[in-house]
This record gives structure tokens, sequence and C-alpha cells, in this order.
């Protein structure tokens, strides 16, 4: 085997977290322009030219996140089983949110009922807020803890409900996503368009880039109070670990802690911050590549500094911190994470060499133009 058990487990855990950037990278333009669908297109024409610069790629946008769902199965099986026992109702209607995309997309243009078409544009509104609502939610009551508890034999039971996922730093958190997205998509889309849709995608991306840094910075602040976790004794590492073989204290900050013990740390929400503040700039500017540039480092300031402010920590549980799911207890064997990450070593940069293929052949401004001409091409 080329690496010890310790180190394939913080492999995975990267490797995990790559791919979620990898999905809200790119998944992001296509869920943050169905969020702004309603505002930046207010003719039929206009919202075409909305779908049009989203429509060619949103599909493979995907097999970043079914890649990511896959690999939460196989590498961390206690998480998956764990997360969807716990957040099972969001996830049901997350899924159903996620129909009303592909539908929407092949449906909105078979008929020229001027309510047909705004009915399914709402549709596709739902089906990008939704999921980025209910991502933000998770992640921020990964913070909160959820309310689970293995037994002895590892069997897991949940002591909460669906309303418990609303409180307050979770509701937050899921307005950050919202945003951030909403900033990521208008950022591609005034890249892919131009006139009018451009113009209100340009002055999405100035106010949401304002709003990511102000709403960002101040959930630092609340999570400076709010009980955070830290591992205190765990079994060897590098051999097969249970979650109950452990020691896990709580207590106000200490998820910032480390942060406060390795300065350099801060790079991370510090460049998630100015990047959201630099996409905005670049938009009242007029330069559109490096408002891309900026949505895509908040993106990925934002994603890399919850899972720094996480580690080693997975999935905490607030019912019995003793449960809660680490990097180093919650994975598949050795033999299993070693055989995957010879999978994935080869798959995932297929992935990306052909995302930027497709994105490559796909660029260009799609204009009002555009559809006029060809009114039955595309969406």
């Amino acid at each position: 085997m080329m690496f010890d058990y310790e180190t394939l487990k913080l492999v995975w855990w990267g490797a995990i977290t790559l791919l979620l950037l990898g999905f809200a990278l790119t998944g992001g333009w296509d869920l943050g322009v169905a969020t702004l669908l309603p505002w930046v297109g207010r003719t039929d024409e206009e919202r075409r030219v909305a779908l049009n610069a989203i429509g060619p790629t949103w599909e493979g946008n995907q097999t970043w996140l079914i890649t990511f769902g896959a690999a939460l199965f196989a590498a961390w099986p206690l998480v998956y089983a764990a997360a969807f026992s716990v957040l099972y109702v969001a996830l049901v209607f997350t899924l159903f949110a996620l129909f009303l995309r592909p539908v929407g997309f092949d449906y909105r243009s078979k008929l020229a009922d001027p309510r047909w078409r705004s009915g399914w544009d709402w549709g596709l509104f739902v089906g990008g807020v939704f999921p980025a609502l209910v991502f933000g939610m998770a992640i921020g009551n990964l913070f909160v803890g959820l309310p689970f508890r293995f037994d002895d034999t590892l069997r897991v039971s949940y002591h909460g409900g669906f309303l418990d996922l609303f409180n307050v730093f979770g509701v937050l958190c899921g307005l950050l996503s919202v945003l951030l997205l909403a900033l990521h998509g208008a950022a591609y889309l005034y890249l892919r368009s131009d006139a009018a849709v451009a113009e209100r995608a340009r002055r999405a991306v100035i106010v949401a880039g304002v709003l990511v840094a102000a709403l960002f910075g101040m959930l630092g602040l609340v999570l400076h109070g709010i009980t955070g976790y830290a591992l205190t004794g765990i079994a060897d590492v590098n051999g097969v670990v249970t979650p109950l073989q452990k020691a896990v204290t709580r207590a106000p900050g200490l998820w910032l802690a480390r942060f406060d013990q390795s300065p350099a740390l801060w790079l991370a929400p510090g460049a998630g911050m100015a990047a959201a503040l630099l996409a905005g700039l670049a938009a009242w500017r007029r330069w559109r590549w490096c408002t891309l540039a900026g949505s895509s480092g908040a993106v990925t300031g934002v994603i890399v500094t919850a899972a720094l402010a996480l580690f080693p920590f997975v999935l905490p549980s607030s019912s019995d911190p003793r449960s809660s799911l680490t990097v180093w207890d919650a994975v598949s064997s050795q033999r299993t994470l070693g055989l995957m990450l010879v999978v994935i070593g080869l798959f995932l940069p297929l992935i990306a060499l052909y995302t930027g293929w497709v994105y490559r052949v796909m660029r260009g401004t799609v204009t009002v133009a555009h559809i006029r001409r060809d009114p039955h091409a595309g969406y």
C-alpha cells in the first residue's frame, strides 16, 4: 500500500472537500443563474438568453455532485448513513427541487404560452434557490451540532425534527449560500451575455458581492460565541477506530481555535471576503473575467474556511459529542480507501479535463439576436 491508513484518511478528507468545491464552482453557475432568473430576464427572450448561457453545460456540472455523493458513500459510509438519517426530509425536498431543473429546461420551450413558460421559470427558480438554501443550512447546522448518537452496536438514532434545522445560525448560513451562488451565477451570466441581461447581472454582482462579504464576516463573529468541539483523545488514528473510541470536549469559540493557533489559516476567510468584494469592484469597473475570478475566489474561500474550522470533525453530534464523526473514525477500510484513491486519481482529472473542454467549446456570448435567429434551438 502506497500510503499508511492515517495518510489515506487525510487524503480522502481533501478529496471530498475538492469534489464539493468542484460542484460549488461549476454547479454554482447554473444554480445562481436560476436563482436570479426572475430578475435578470424581464421578457421571454431575455430569460432564454440566461437559460441558454447555462443550458449546454448544466447537466455536466452535476457530475461533480454525483461523484461527491458516491465518494461520500464509499469513503465515509458512517457519515453517509448518519447524514441521510438526520437530514432525510431536507434532502428529499432538495431532490424534488432538483427534479424541477431537467423538467423545466426540457419542457419550458415546448409551448409558447406565456403562462406555461412563466410557470416553468418559477419552477427553475425554486430548483436553483432551494438546493442552495438547504446545502448552506446543512453546513451551518454542522457547527451547531446535529442531534444523533450511536449505541454500543453503532446503530444511529436521531432525536430531532426537520424544523430543528431552522436555527438562527443555520438559516443565516443558508442565506449566505444563496447569496454566494447568486454572486457566482451573476458573474458567469455577466461574462456570457450582453445588453440588458448583462447589465442586470453586473448590478447583481455588485450587490451580492457586498452582501456576501458582510454576511460572511458577521457569521465569523457569531461563530466565536457558538459552542465548538475539540478532540481531546482518540485511539491510534493509523488503525481502525470506532466513533465511540474518542473523547470530545465542547466550549464556546473552539471552532476558531485552530485559526488562532495557526494564524496563516486566517488567509482562507480573508481571501473569501476579499474575493467577494473584488467581484463587486470588478463588476463596477466592467472587468468581466476579473468578476468571475472574484466570485470563484469567494466560493473557494468560504468552503475552505468551513472545512478548516470543522476539521477533524465531519458530522458533530449535539446529543452525544462522543458520537461525533471525524476524519479518523468515519472511514472505510484501508484497502477500500487505497483502491478508491486509484480510481479517483484516474477519473477526477478526466472530469476536470472534459469539464474544461466543454466550457471551451461552448464559450461565447449568448444574445437576444441569437435567440431570434433560431427560435427553436436551445432552451
